[in-house]
């Protein structure tokens, strides 16, 4: 690009892409240094070789990794310096700079690249546009935060209907079984009632008769009464109650 139209152009807005181009290649040298010296300390650290024999070896290891790398980036980078000098950073043909009439030429030509109706009218556009989406975006963002307050609400909700759910049961079981004790009370008593008045059916002239069974006498232990008979007792005394009783 050297003596070319476009060296002229450039330098006449003080502009310079070579400039450009080598402050990119040494920032990317840097990146690339900081890089390798951050791999290696951590290589260190992790391998643990720091005062041993392998630390020699480990640098070594990194700087020709780093070697193979960097000959990569560099042709790279020497494709992409050629391509911006020769593509990127040169002028139009016939293009040509206005002549310094006087000193306010230079902000004339700022003026007419920047004074352009339809790209003020497109960037009036795309600022409304962005002011909407901007507006969307924070409604959305309250609609968000407000089911998730619904959401945790219901988790709560959820939870305490679950703990109430459970104090139920636990209730309904306590209640069923001081039911069954009340039926179980009741049945005693009226067993207890039924034994009273066997007892006293037994006392009377044909309850105080002597029945013989399978070779063995039964008899009421009236000092016990009822509770006091086995279970194959009972069933004969209940046999012998619907036998009085017929």
């Amino acid at each position: 690009m050297e003596g070319s139209e476009s060296e002229k152009v450039f330098d006449s807005l003080n502009l310079n892409p070579q400039l450009f181009i080598n402050e990119a290649l040494n920032c990317v040298d840097d990146l690339v240094d900081d890089a390798f010296d951050f791999f290696h300390q951590e290589a260190a650290k992790l391998l643990k070789t720091e005062g041993t024999d392998r630390s020699e070896d480990l640098r070594k290891g990194v700087t020709n990794i780093k070697n193979i790398i960097q000959l990569a980036l560099d042709k790279r980078l020497s494709m992409w310096e050629k391509y911006s000098l020769h593509h990127c950073f040169t002028v139009p043909q016939g293009f040509s700079l206005p002549k310094a009439d006087g000193p306010s030429s230079a902000s004339s030509l700022d003026t007419n690249c920047i004074e352009n109706p339809e790209i003020d009218s497109k960037l009036n556009f795309l600022r409304k546009k962005l002011s909407q989406v901007g507006k969307e975006s924070a409604e959305l963002k309250r609609e968000l935060q407000a089911l998730e307050s619904q959401s945790m609400l219901s988790g709560r909700s959820a939870a305490s209907l679950t703990e109430a759910l459970e104090l139920y049961q636990q209730q309904s079981v306590n209640e069923k079984f001081e039911e069954l004790v009340r039926t179980a009370s009741d049945f005693h008593t009226k067993l207890e009632t039924l034994t009273a008045k066997m007892m006293e059916d037994t006392e009377h002239p044909r309850a105080k008769r002597s029945r013989v069974s399978n070779g063995e006498l039964y008899r009421m232990n009236n000092n016990k009464g009822l509770l006091s008979v086995t279970m194959e007792e009972l069933q004969e005394l209940v046999d012998d109650i619907k036998t009085l009783r017929d």
